[in-house]
């Protein structure tokens, strides 16, 4: 590999290259724009289109596309070429300010939950100025790759951008309004931060390929435990095997040449289970970069004859992987609001925010679960590997006995630091001030907070922009507490007293213990904290009156927008429903079923043979034998009638119109199915001649690489 200092950004159009490409006052204006402070206009877009289509060139590109991120949780593109003839018929090199800045996109053909219609198409994609644009393909045919929101002919938000957009302009916001109210001046600009950590599998491409269920659901619907899994943890930061070396430090090159900063690469829990994270940036290039880095990791992969697995539950009885979220606050002078920092010199202004996502996570805790609910996060949440789907925070005993005694005075031993602060024996805070825990779904973790629910496939955007809208909507209540303080020699003591009263209203979502143990249901029960089980439990949360408000007010997504959200989310559901089942009844039925019948001859055949040649009355000698043979008819029996079962609850569920009423139905009816057909093949599995099984086993999934 390259020097990773001469090849990092090597295809990423930087500022910085920008900068070098056009006049100062066309760069000095396009930093307006992206400030909002002004609009783009054409002359402008002209000069950087041109700027970048040459750059694009000399790098090997021939195309251009707009990059955006439907609601499927995947990335969309659409390739143009630079290619353009002149009046008078000279082949040329062109690309315009007009398809810098917009595209044009069929919106029938993407999941629109009946905002657009088949024979309203029109949709547009718009330039995201935000986002560097980059370069992606085989050396000789590039594409210039121009990351941009997707949005219907009215202006409604038809992907994961528009809302992340609208929700770092509704938190940057109220976040300045609640620092201004404090007393601070100087800071012009608050950024979202994230950094996203991946998980992921590797198995060999052949063992994928010969398996329809990983192939057609990402996951495997049989398969049976081996005898060893993950019980000895000689997998988690083991050593790397070559070939997984060879793959990730192309994965890392690939990915440092797009300007991603690829940090950390380790072996997860799991057999062939990895992780990458990449470094943290503001939220919107954060969230790009990740689903630019989970395109990346499929074909760099497929390069080296492996299949990546992002399905959040590959495999039974495993851990199965998440994709856990670092959010922040910073301002444009570097200060992190979610620094604790000395809290002796009378950090008031941590201890607010920090109040402010108690608050707004207590208050929508079930909005943050929903951004969680998918079918895959279903089979993963609760396990003993991922957080349950009770949302809670973890803060630490130091910070919680921080919260608990503010407003408690000593004025015999900390008299300066109390009247000051308002708080009982305050300790001097070092930078971590709580140890982690992993089990908790919404971590403090020394300046930023850890959203661990999030399912290894889907999109950042969607737990990034709903944390943005509920602390946005909590800070707009501070900043109105605040700025209503005429006299600012009290604003410290309306800060302790606001921190003190909403600390223990919220109080109850704060969770320092194991979530992993089963008491803390009952225990979180007795709280008043919602458990939202799985995603059809979920899903009504998008459309409840108090959601809209709540989005609405914040200007983030509208009542249509919403209910499009939750239509296609529910589609979703039963899309992919439709997908194992059917794959499951076409498994059993096609593969395992005749495997078995061809396996039982043959013991049955073998049985016979003996029976001829040792003499009737030797029969006990093949006792043993028939035994086996009974066991698998017996268990062949079972799956036959398992298999009918669920055809008959396939058939009922695909003829319920209403679509959260079939995703309920498969939810309660079809799901225990699957796992009832599952138990009795894997029962089989285990009785059957290895060679005679249909398609790989576990061993064969997590143990050759």
């Amino acid at each position: 590999m390259n020097n990773m200092l001469e090849i990092f950004g090597k295809f990423h159009f930087s500022e910085l290259e920008l900068k070098s490409r056009v006049p100062n006052s066309i760069f000095k204006e396009f930093k307006a724009v992206q400030r909002g402070e002004k609009e783009l206009s054409i002359s402008v877009a002209e000069v950087i289109a041109n700027a970048a289509k040459n750059w694009a060139t000399e790098n090997g590109a021939t195309h251009f596309t707009h990059w955006f991120q439907p609601l499927t949780d995947l990335t969309a593109e659409k390739h143009e070429s630079f290619i353009s003839i002149s009046s008078d018929g000279n082949i040329l090199s062109q690309f315009s300010g007009k398809e810098l800045i917009k595209g044009e996109s069929d919106t029938s053909s993407f999941p629109n939950g009946g905002l657009r219609s088949t024979f309203e198409a029109r949709g547009y994609t718009a330039w995201d100025l935000s986002s560097p644009m980059f370069l992606r393909g085989p050396e000789k045919a590039k594409s210039l790759y121009i990351p941009t929101a997707f949005i219907g002919y009215n202006g409604e938000a038809l992907d994961k951008k528009v809302p992340l957009l609208r929700s770092i302009n509704a938190v940057t916001e109220q976040a300045l309004r609640v620092k201004k109210a404090l007393g601070d001046t100087q800071t012009s600009k608050i950024e979202v931060t994230l950094g996203v950590e991946q998980e992921y599998f590797l198995i060999e491409k052949e063992f994928w390929e010969k398996r329809q269920d990983l192939m057609l659901c990402g996951r495997t619907l049989f398969g049976s435990l081996p005898p060893k899994g993950q019980e000895m943890n000689d997998h988690y930061y083991g050593t790397l095997k070559e070939k997984v070396e060879r793959f990730m430090a192309e994965l890392d090159s690939e990915l440092w040449q797009l300007g991603v900063m690829a940090k950390t690469k380790h072996n997860e829990v799991a057999p062939n289970q990895f992780e990458l994270a990449i470094m943290f940036a503001t939220a919107n290039v954060a969230v790009d970069q990740n689903q630019l880095s989970m395109d990346v990791i499929k074909k760099v992969a497929d390069r080296h004859g492996l299949a990546a697995l992002l399905h959040e539950k590959p495999f039974s009885k495993v851990n199965g992987s998440g994709k856990h979220c670092n959010w922040s606050l910073a301002t444009n002078l570097g200060e992190n609001l979610f620094d604790p920092g000395d809290m002796s010199k009378d950090n008031l202004q941590f201890l607010v925010f920090l109040t402010a996502v108690i608050e707004a996570v207590d208050k929508y805790s079930h909005v943050l679960r929903v951004s969680t609910a998918t079918p895959g996060n279903d089979h993963r949440l609760g396990g003993h590997e991922a957080p349950p789907a009770i949302i809670s925070i973890f803060l630490g005993e130091q910070l919680q006995d921080i919260l608990e005694n503010i407003g408690k005075i000593n004025t015999a031993t900390h008299e300066q630091t109390m009247i000051e602060l308002g708080a009982y024996n305050f300790p001097k805070i070092p930078k971590d001030v709580s140890d982690r825990n992993r089990t908790s779904p919404f971590a403090f973790t020394g300046n930023k907070f850890e959203y661990r629910m999030p399912g290894s496939s889907a999109s950042p955007s969607t737990p990034t922009f709903i944390i943005n809208t509920i602390v946005a909507d909590v800070l707009r209540d501070y900043a109105d507490v605040l700025e209503a303080v005429e006299d600012k020699s009290k604003v410290k003591q309306e800060i302790i007293k606001l921190v003190k009263e909403r600390y223990n209203k919220h109080k109850k979502i704060i969770f320092n213990g194991n979530g992993y143990d089963g008491a803390w249901v009952e225990a979180a029960k007795e709280r008043g904290l919602k458990n939202l089980r799985n995603t059809v439990e979920a899903l009504p949360t998008y459309i409840e009156e108090e959601t809209i408000n709540l989005f609405e007010r914040n200007k983030v997504l509208s009542r249509a927008e919403l209910n499009s959200i939750f239509v296609v989310y529910t589609e979703r559901y039963n899309k992919q429903l439709n997908i194992e089942t059917s794959t499951a009844i076409r498994m059993a039925r096609n593969e395992i079923y005749p495997a078995i019948m061809r396996y039982m001859n043959n013991i049955a055949t073998s049985i016979n043979s003996i029976r001829e040649a040792i003499g009737v009355e030797n029969e006990e000698m093949i006792e043993g034998d028939k035994k086996h043979l009974n066991k698998v008819l017996n268990a062949k029996i079972h799956l036959r009638t398992s298999l009918a079962e669920l055809e008959n609850d396939y058939a009922k569920a695909v003829s319920i119109s209403d679509e959260y009423e079939r995703a309920k139905f498969y939810h309660f009816n079809v799901v225990p199915r699957l796992a009832h057909l599952k138990e009795w093949a894997d029962v089989l599995e285990l009785l059957c001649e290895k060679t005679i099984w249909p398609f790989p086993v576990y061993e064969d999934l997590l143990f050759k690489l």
